[in-house]
């Protein structure tokens, strides 16, 4: 109570879902009024499993839990891999304008871990075919942050965070919409250094999950899904809840976050800087053998400014821009 809230609305919409498990849009309305929720973000994927569903265990849904996300309290809880709101990317910049009049004008946007460039720049597309586009993207990586995931998911699925924060951050170079949308960075952001690389790469801001739930004390044991997470963050079990020490533990997450942000400020300064905007990939050195090293911005080859509408893109870019512009994906949405 009292913070300042990103509302995540997943496929299983959760706090605004209907009986059935659809959207439900009044539901939406209420909740989304609350001065706690600040910005709205739809959850496609998440770099743990992305085009997975997931399955909350009957055991954990406590009364609580119940009420909060609109289902029977003990019943296991499903969520689908994909939305049922809508199928298309005209379709999915509809639900986020929706969003945005339900709510109020708050800030909407949704999160993804980028797979193929072509489904990306699809998107892309859409935004300039409907004018209509998210405030915010966030941009996960593949390299997974959860034990509630199979595996062979949360290994070897979704673009790794790096490559997807440079891919959206092209693409909208590319179509000159990147001034006009912010790229929030998401996976394996534990240090001012990581965020320092990722603001380089193109991201406007970071956010940390697994950075904050170590300071909060897991120990990665991988039980999440299990109801018997042994540190009590991640289970409705009172006897293992009651080892997460509130007044102990909330200090220890505030600590960490203001010092991981001062020690990015310390990094800034080391190099001159004196706002984390003036820092690019041309700060940023990577060895790529014994005797050599090489820049960020040696290593990518960054798409110029409206390359995309111009004409000027090359190689792969070229051919997916071009399927990506292939009108038969969104005939669906404009037939409606």
């Amino acid at each position: 109570q009292g913070g300042d809230l990103i509302w995540q609305i997943g496929t299983g919409y959760f706090g605004c879902r209907t009986a059935a498990g659809g959207f439900d849009a009044d539901r939406f309305a209420d909740q989304a009024a609350l001065d706690a929720v600040r910005m709205i973000e739809l959850k496609l994927s998440q770099g743990a499993k992305p085009g997975h569903g997931g399955v909350l265990p009957g055991r954990k849904v406590s009364r609580e839990i119940a009420a909060t996300r609109g289902v029977p309290a003990g019943q296991t809880v499903l969520s689908p891999p994909a939305h049922s709101t809508f199928s298309t990317p005209i379709g999915l910049l509809e639900f986020l304008a929706r969003l945005r009049e339900l709510s109020g004008g708050k800030p909407v946007g949704f999160k993804l871990c980028v797979g193929q460039r072509v489904e990306f720049l699809r998107l892309c597309k859409a935004m300039l075919d409907s004018g209509i586009l998210p405030d915010f993207i966030t941009v996960d990586g593949g390299e997974g942050g959860t034990g509630a995931a199979p595996v062979e998911f949360a290994n070897s699925v979704g673009m790794p965070a790096r490559d997807g924060w440079m891919l959206v951050h092209d693409a909208l170079r590319g179509v000159r919409l990147r001034h006009r949308i912010t790229i929030i960075a998401s996976g394996k952001i534990l240090t001012g250094f990581d965020m320092a690389r990722a603001l380089a790469l193109g991201a406007d801001l970071c956010v940390s999950a697994r950075g904050m739930m170590l300071a909060l004390g897991c120990i990665q044991a991988l039980r999440c899904h299990s109801d018997h997470c042994p540190t009590g963050i991640a289970t409705q079990n009172p006897a293992l809840a009651h080892g997460l020490h509130v007044d102990d533990k909330a200090p220890r997450v505030a600590r960490f976050q203001q010092a991981t942000v001062e020690s990015l400020l310390e990094l800034l300064a080391a190099m001159g800087l004196s706002h984390p905007d003036a820092l690019g990939p041309q700060h940023i050195f990577r060895r790529i053998s014994n005797s050599r090293v090489r820049t960020l911005q040696e290593l990518h080859e960054f798409l110029p400014e409206g390359a995309l509408l111009n004409g000027h893109e090359r190689g792969a870019w070229h051919d997916d821009w071009r399927a990506a512009c292939d009108g038969s994906l969104w005939r669906e949405a404009e037939q409606r």
